[in-house]
Order: structure tokens, then sequence, then C-alpha cells
């Protein structure tokens, strides 16, 4: 059993490709959730949504097949997330924020493995602490909602000692090109490998670093990993990194080792950015056909920068 704990949303979505027609489920813990429900691995959602969306919430976590707990809230979060640039540059606005997860049900606790996925502060030190109190599971951490704040109603980033410290507990933490730069004040994009060190130095067993179209590298205190993008037409980057989550999550109850989960988490956000919304279609075939072309790619000499 797989637990994912973070509020979902419901954002309206522009990019260069598409426009989304009024609110669709997003979010990072949903996103990931999402996947695995997709590729059969059971797994439960806990987050909050208020009165204006928990009725459509609970419809769309029923369609897909995933479990959650639903904590009430004043009102639904949600973004709106616009995308200019040429790697996936985006402007964040609040739509909505949904109350902080104070505490849930024990029996969650029983997890393999535990996805920490915060949108904005709904996951703070002392949730943290009573979760990894009270259990055995390998606990993933996306920071992205860690690094979060609202300033008239937009989105800036920062990152606090609180940070690090939860940072520092974690089995995974995967952030992406943006989060790494605010985390260790340096551009991935640049350098992967300095800032990858630095945050394992930190604590956590794993380090991921998603680059976009350029990969990720993954780097277990000893070894980089660099895992190559699978090139495809994107339309919408939105979820991508919690995509990558679900994907290396789901290899990993496999058995598979860090190079392959890696190839078949970059796999399946590919598969995601090819879409929009929660609609997508995913198995295990279409994943491990790319997995097999992103590991010939890999043989043929591939290396993300030079170090």
């Amino acid at each position: 059993m797989i637990t994912a704990v973070g509020n979902p949303v419901y954002d309206l979505i522009v990019t260069p490709h598409i426009s989304t027609d009024g609110r669709v489920l997003s979010g990072c813990s949903t996103n990931f959730a999402l996947v695995l429900a997709k590729l059969g691995v059971p797994v439960t959602l806990i987050g909050s949504a208020g009165p204006d969306f928990a009725e459509k919430f609970e419809a769309d976590l029923k369609r897909f097949g995933i479990r959650y707990q639903l904590l009430p809230s004043k009102e639904t979060g949600g973004f709106s997330l616009r995308y200019y640039g040429d790697h996936g540059e985006r402007e964040l606005s609040l739509l909505g924020e949904a109350d902080p997860i104070k505490s849930f049900s024990k029996e969650h606790l029983k997890a393999d493995w535990i996805m920490l996925g915060p949108i904005l502060q709904e996951i703070d030190e002392k949730l943290f602490s009573w979760i990894k109190s009270n259990t055995s599971a390998k606990i993933f951490l996306d920071p992205q909602g860690l690094l979060r704040g609202v300033k008239n109603g937009k989105i800036y980033h920062e990152s606090t000692p609180q940070v690090r410290k939860i940072i520092s507990q974690v089995d995974v933490v995967k952030p992406n090109e943006l989060e790494t730069k605010v985390l260790t004040g340096i551009d991935p994009r640049l350098d992967p490998y300095t800032p990858a060190e630095e945050i394992k130095s930190w604590g956590p067993k794993l380090v991921i670093i998603t680059l976009a179209e350029l990969g990720s590298v993954i780097y277990d205190g000893k070894d980089f990993y660099e895992i190559p993008a699978y090139e495809t037409e994107a339309v919408d980057a939105t979820g991508a990194g919690d995509t990558y989550a679900g994907g290396f999550v789901s290899a990993m109850t496999r058995g598979y080792g860090l190079e392959k989960a890696g190839l078949f988490a970059s796999s399946v956000a590919s598969i995601m950015v090819e879409n929009t919304g929660p609609d997508f279609e995913l198995s295990w075939e279409e994943a491990l056909r790319r997995t097999a072309v992103l590991d010939k790619l890999k043989r043929q000499s591939f290396q993300l920068l030079k170090k």
C-alpha cells in the first residue's frame, strides 16, 4: 500500500498549446496517486477540500479507483497556471487555498511508501514529525509546496531552516530545477551535480533532481545516475514531476534498481505531458516500451551535462 499526503487542487491551465475548459483536478500528491492507480498499485490519497469541490473530488477519485481520506476545509485549493518560455516556465496565481493537514487516520501510516506532496504549506514540521514517528514506511518528499508563499495573490518561493530539517529526514527528495535553485542557490541546468551533493549532505538517502527536457539526475551519495528525457511534444507540463515521482515509486515497488526506476519514471512523465488533466491513458506496457528506448539511448553514451 502507498499513501500520498497533500491537498488536491482544481487548476486553470493555459499553455502555448491548450487552455483548459474550467478548472481541472491536479496537485502534487493527486497526480502521484493517479499514476499508481492507473498502473494498478493500491494508493490512498489524503488531503483537504472544501464544499465548493468536495463532491466533484470524491467522484473523480472514485472514477480513477483511488482510495482517499477527505479532510474538511473552508475551500478547495487551486492555481491559475500560465506557461511561457522554452523550459516550462510558468506564472502561478492563487485561486483558492485549502486548510492545512493537521492529522489523519493512523491506518494510512501502515504503508510501504508515504509520499509527501504539499501544494502550499499544508504540511508543516509538526505533521511531518508525527508521520515520521509513527511509520516505518519509506518517505518520498516533493518539496514544492514547502517552498511556496503567497503575496498579493501571487506565488513566490523561498527556503527556510524548517524545510531543510524535513529534507534531512526523508528517504527520497525530488526537487525540480526551480526548487533546487531555491534550496541551494545553484542553477542545476548548468550544474546538477553540485546541488545534488549539497542536498544529499543534509541527510536524505536519495536525491533526484528533475530538469524538464534535459532529463534528471539521481544521486545516492556514491553514484550519479543520469536519466534522459523521452523526446515528445509537451502539450502541458503541469504534473510532470509528480508523475515522475509516481513512476519512480511504482518501479521501486517492483524491485527495479535506481537507474531503471529513473528511466521508467521519465517514461511515465513523458506520457503525462502529452495530455492535460487527469484523463490520460497510462499502462505498464507503454511505459516499459519507452523505458527500453531510453535504456538504448543511455547505452549510446548519453550524458546529461559535462561534469
